[in-house]
């Protein structure tokens, strides 16, 4: 092989190589999320339910904002103070972009969570979340498309009862696009990281 020949050969090996750098160097690194990356998932995209000051609320009026999303009931006694509270340290540890942060609470218990309750459970952790009531059928529904679970368990009295429910939040970006699917009990700090990199 003569010299023109072997820089041909070495030229042509090394251009994948080159192609692979180059494809590397303009393709975005996926983030590493703390959450479960469900973006592109095809179900929990909306609602339109009634919030606590009885408006009608749906994504679109928090276009901008990262929403996080959590079902629960006020008479819940570990989980949904657990979470809420959590989401308030988080709103805090943002900072200034805090103000782009949405918590919203939607009751699994729209018998006892009347507006008057669910406005005073939002108050103990930030007066800017929002709780949403939805009738019973509105429920079941939303159970369906976000593939979350509740059930009634009967208690000693006809009111005492309680909610055994799903315990994770729903993030979306500030398209409001479904991005993460964040467990219960990984904490302020992990959910913190991950909404920075949302907003960045």
């Amino acid at each position: 092989m003569n010299k023109r020949d072997f820089l041909r050969a070495g030229g042509m090996a090394l251009l994948p190589a080159a192609a692979v750098t180059l494809l590397a160097a303009c393709s975005d690194p996926k983030p590493a999320f703390k959450s479960v990356d469900i973006t592109g998932a095809d179900y929990a995209k909306d609602f339109s339910l009634t919030d606590h000051n009885g408006q009608v609320r749906s994504m679109k009026d928090f276009s901008g904002k990262l929403v996080v999303l959590f079902f629960g009931f006020t008479q819940c006694p570990d989980v949904c103070p657990t979470s809420m509270f959590e989401l308030a340290e988080v709103k805090k540890a943002l900072g200034a972009d805090g103000n782009r942060l949405q918590g919203v609470f939607i009751t699994v218990d729209p018998e006892r969570d009347t507006p008057e309750v669910l406005k005073a459970y939002m108050e103990n952790f930030d007066p800017t979340f929002l709780a949403l009531r939805p009738t019973p059928a509105q429920l079941e529904a939303l159970s369906k498309d976000f593939k979350m679970y509740y059930k009634k368990v009967p208690g000693q009295t006809p009111t005492s009862y309680t909610m055994d429910h799903s315990a994770a939040s729903y993030v979306y970006d500030t398209q409001g696009r479904l991005r993460l699917y964040t467990r219960y009990g990984m904490g302020a700090a992990a959910l913190t990281s991950d909404l920075k990199q949302l907003l960045a």
